[in-house]
């Protein structure tokens, strides 16, 4: 089957071809550092993550950029309230932002730019859209003209022309006054009192949200990308705006694929602070969920499709996550008895293949991760059978012995898909055993080696919920203790 993803731009599915054969150049909008993330950026980063660890399996050579928008009102905001800076904010809430996704097992983009980085690109892309007259000047502010960009509205289906109409009562007082164009947004916005500003053409000032993007994307990886990915709640007028500024200025297509992911429900109910159903990555895992049960619920569903989150979902993703952990645990707690040492996986079968085959058909289909799932629980079952009988002590079958290539097959896929074994968050599960332990500080000293910290903070995570507390002493030791 050919690998096909669903394009906003075009309302299609279109079979994936990348720009350059082989490579995939991706840009995904990243948060705007505020506050910790919630559990729509728990959807939306988890199914980005399956995306790109799907192209890398597939054989893809992948560049994954993310940004950190550091530098907008609401972090301005948060600092006033805090009587703070915005520095401080978004240092606090970036470092927050990697341990979260980090314990989410969402691998590290390759570059994560941030806003205030970027400023040259920013002013540069701004002057070349007024030299082009795309852009004009209004009181210290610079607004985009969006009479001047051609097929304004082709993301979104919006009709600038229709908008127009009325906008009289719209143009009144403050901003709204100062454009030609209701749609008219903003690139660079002049200094106010007891605001970070930075040095411009146009005075001193700070940019735009939807310029940043524009430039970091050209800065990052070129005028023209294969993907750019965002929330539903991003087509407009965000991503309508970046397609509007960048190709003007380029006079080249922004990205070849556009795709976004549904919004999150709670209770049928869209979430949001003002109705008090709210929910942090944080508090949710804090509070005994487990990381790949959240994986693992947010996975069930396809990731255009609104996401229903309630507590009786949650419960199902947690008792289907026990399954299939218990069958991915099977080689770390019984390997040695099943005589499965390493390289020793006999020859894969033809249902084996099947399976295989029927996961890459699904994936293939824009990324139908329930598809694939379903795939695994079906390698698990006879696993999660055998691991069973053996925590109660029983001896394995000499069929059974022979599963070791099931189960490679099996953790192989849960790989491309995120999920890896963990230690039952809730009991603490008592099979884990002192070689498992040191597996565990082991791949943590070689996360903290690479500086994949948010990796490495999640395995002490895990381990503290199995009851497990580490040591740390000098000269890179770490020690545990059963707490």
């Amino acid at each position: 089957m050919t690998l096909r993803f669903f394009n906003t731009l075009s309302s299609t599915l279109e079979p994936f071809e990348p720009l350059v054969p082989g490579k995939a150049s991706i840009y995904c909008c990243g948060v705007t550092v505020y506050d910790l993330c919630h559990l729509g950026h728990a959807r939306s980063y988890i199914g980005w993550d399956v995306l790109r660890r799907y192209l890398l399996w597939r054989g893809f050579e992948v560049t994954f950029v993310q940004n950190y928008t550091d530098i907008d009102d609401k972090i301005l905001n948060r600092a006033a309230e805090e009587g703070s800076s915005m520095e401080a904010v978004s240092e606090r809430n970036i470092e927050a932002f990697e341990l979260d996704m980090g314990r989410l097992n969402i691998k590290p983009a390759d570059r994560m730019p941030r806003a205030t980085c970027c400023l040259d690109g920013i002013r540069t892309l701004i002057a070349e859209l007024e030299a082009k007259g795309a852009a004009y000047c209004a009181d210290g502010d610079v607004y985009f003209d969006v009479s001047k960009a051609k097929n304004y509205g082709q993301l979104s289906g919006r009709d600038p022309d229709e908008q127009q109409q009325g906008a009289s009562g719209r143009l009144a007082d403050g901003e709204e006054s100062r454009k030609r164009h209701p749609f008219d947004f903003a690139l660079w916005k002049g200094a106010k009192a007891g605001e970070p500003s930075w040095e411009s053409p146009w005075g001193p000032g700070r940019p735009g949200w939807h310029i940043e993007c524009s430039a970091m994307v050209r800065q990052e990886l070129g005028l023209t990308i294969d993907i750019h990915l965002g929330g539903g709640d991003l087509v407009f007028p965000h991503h309508e705006n970046e397609i509007a500024q960048s190709e003007t200025a380029n006079a080249a297509p922004l990205a070849r694929f556009w795709m976004h992911n549904g919004m999150v429900n709670v209770g049928g109910t869209k979430m949001s602070k003002s109705l008090g159903n709210f929910t942090t990555i944080r508090a949710l895992l804090d509070s005994g969920v487990s990381p790949m049960t959240l994986r693992l619920f947010v996975l069930q569903a396809h990731y255009r499709k609104p996401l229903d989150f309630t507590a009786e979902a949650l419960d199902a993703a947690a008792t289907g996550w026990k399954g299939l952990n218990a069958a991915l645990q099977l080689k770390q707690h019984h390997g040695e008895s099943l005589g499965w040492q390493q390289g020793s996986s006999g020859e894969r079968s033809t249902w084996l293949e099947e399976q295989r085959l029927r996961f890459i058909s699904a994936m293939d289909d824009d990324l139908n991760s329930s598809g694939g799932l379903a795939v695994l629980f079906e390698l698990a079952r006879p696993l999660r059978a055998l691991a069973n009988r053996l925590d109660r002590g029983d001896a394995a079958s000499s069929n059974e012995r022979t599963l070791h290539s099931q189960w490679l097959l099996l953790d192989e896929l849960a790989g491309v898909l995120g999920l890896q074994a963990e230690v039952n968050a809730a009991t603490g599960d008592a099979s884990l055993d002192d070689a498992a332990i040191a597996a565990l500080i082991e791949a943590r000293s070689e996360a903290k080696a690479a500086k994949n910290y948010g990796e490495a903070d999640r395995i002490r995570e895990e381990l503290k919920q199995a009851g497990i507390e580490l040591i740390d002493k000098a000269g890179g030791v770490t020690d545990w203790i059963r707490s």
